[in-house]
């Protein structure tokens, strides 16, 4: 078996194993996307771990400073300290985090400078498979950042209940509906001046989303904007999981994120089909 070429997609004759089973993702085309970018990272994982740090220093420095200022936060009629209520929220924060950045600049980059997608669609793989195998991915980046996060709340004696295991399939679907939307995003950006947007979204998504206050302390109006927000429904449902707080309402965050996921893949289909097929 012999490996594929990390620019193209081509298969070199001669070197050893592939890096990923054929048979994942459901096809055989979308993996070698996915191996791709595995080839191509190995070697640049400092650039993989740098969106991890940016929540986790938030982490540190609530446990440190804040959390002394600040008393226990009532949560469904139970106190609870301020680090374990903010904590759950950066998780979430930490899987938005890892897949978009994959999803937005480095797609923009393949798909408008590097034109690495234009090559790929030379060899047997398809539009879909390309969509595919990039939103795996970021889902797979996404994964890595929420898992190692997870641990790190685990040392620091943030985790609250034992159902905090779930906490990571949770971030998972974050991380899947953000990248999915926000590849959809990127099929229609045309400059990096347009990244000016995605920065300036990221900002209140992450102030405004229940994750350093309860959501009772915003304003009425404030608060059926923030509902309505997609971190906010992943806050909900990794601060749920970590107490071992469950209700029949997460299965609407549930539904909202997941809904974010077909939208996504649905519109990057199409759009990458319109720019890169003849």
């Amino acid at each position: 078996m012999s490996p594929t070429d990390a620019a193209t997609g081509l298969e070199r004759p001669g070197v050893a194993l592939r890096i990923t089973p054929l048979a994942l993702l459901g096809g055989r085309n979308a993996a070698r996307v996915l191996e791709r970018n595995i080839l191509v990272y190995r070697r640049s994982w400092i650039f993989i771990v740098s969106g991890f740090f940016e929540p986790l220093f938030y982490l540190l420095s609530i446990g440190i400073g804040l959390s002394h200022l600040v008393g226990p936060i009532p949560v469904d009629g139970r106190l609870v300290a301020y680090t374990a209520f903010v904590a759950p929220g950066l998780l979430a924060s930490s899987a938005m985090n890892g897949a978009m950045l994959d999803s937005t600049f480095l797609v923009f980059m393949k798909l408008k400078i590097a034109k690495t997608y234009d090559a790929m669609l030379a060899t047997p793989l398809a539009v879909g498979d390309i969509a595919l195998g990039e939103l795996s991915w970021c889902v797979l980046r996404g994964a890595l950042y929420s898992g190692a996060f997870l641990c790190i709340m685990a040392a620091l004696g943030y985790v609250v209940s034992p159902w905090a295991i779930l906490c990571w399939p949770g971030a998972i679907l974050i991380s899947l509906a953000f990248a999915s939307v926000g590849m959809a995003g990127t099929t229609y950006m045309r400059t990096w001046q347009d990244f000016d947007i995605v920065s300036l979204a990221f900002i209140p998504l992450f102030l405004f989303s229940a994750t350093f206050y309860p959501l009772t302390v915003f304003p009425g109006w404030l608060q059926a904007v923030v509902r309505c927000t997609p971190l906010y429904q992943g806050v909900v449902l990794e601060r749920a999981a970590d107490l071992g707080i469950f209700t029949w309402s997460l299965l609407i965050h549930i539904g909202y994120l997941a809904a974010m996921t077909v939208g996504g893949v649905m519109i990057t289909s199409r759009r990458l089909g319109r720019l890169l097929l003849p």
